[in-house]
C-alpha cells in the first residue's frame, strides 16, 4: 500500500443499531468478522477528502443506503437507493441459508460448491456497489465486499438465534 493509499482508510465502522433486524449466530458472527477484516485493511478514499483515517457510518434511511462519513476536515453523507441491490440480496440471503445449513450437515465437496456460489454473489454485489459509489468513494475489491456483507445486515431477515 502506498503512502497516499495508507491515509484513505476506515479507522471505525458503526452499524445502525435501529437499522438492524435481529439475526442468527451465524449472521451476527459474518458481519462481526466483516468489520474486523475491513478495519484490518482496506482502502477507502472519499471523493474530495484531502486524507484520512475515516469514521464510516451505515444506516437505513427512507428506503436508501446512508454512508456518513467523517475524517479530517471532511464530513459528508451519500444515499444510495438501494434498487440495484435487491436482487442480489435477496439471492444471497438464500444462499447463505444454504451454506449455514449445509456447513452442519453436509460433506466438504457440497459445502465448497455452496460456498462458490456464495462468493459469486458477494462478488456481483461489490461490483455493484463500487459502481455506485464510482465518483463519490474509491475503494478496493475486499474492502467493497466487506461492505457488501454489512449492507446485506441492514436487510437481514429476522431468523431465530
Amino acid at each position: 500500500m502506498s503512502e497516499i493509499d495508507a491515509k484513505h482508510v476506515l479507522r471505525s465502522v458503526v452499524i445502525d443499531e435501529t437499522s438492524l433486524a435481529s439475526v442468527s449466530r451465524d449472521v451476527e458472527h459474518e458481519r462481526q468478522v466483516a468489520i474486523f477484516d475491513l478495519l484490518e485493511d482496506n482502502r477507502f478514499q472519499p471523493e474530495g477528502a484531502e486524507t484520512g483515517p475515516y469514521d464510516l457510518k451505515l444506516s437505513l434511511a427512507e428506503g436508501r443506503l446512508c454512508l456518513d462519513i467523517a475524517g479530517p476536515n471532511y464530513e459528508k453523507r451519500h444515499l444510495l437507493s438501494l434498487s440495484p441491490f435487491r436482487g442480489i440480496i435477496r439471492d444471497y440471503f438464500l444462499i447463505c441459508e444454504s451454506y449455514f445449513s449445509a456447513i452442519r450437515q453436509s460433506t466438504p465437496s457440497q459445502i465448497e460448491a455452496v460456498d462458490m456460489g456464495r462468493r459469486g454473489l458477494h462478488d456481483e454485489g461489490s461490483q455493484v456497489l463500487r459502481e455506485r459509489l464510482a465518483g463519490k468513494i474509491d475503494t478496493d475489491h475486499d474492502t467493497a465486499r466487506r461492505l457488501f456483507t454489512l449492507i446485506c445486515a441492514l436487510h437481514r431477515r429476522p431468523t431465530a438465534t
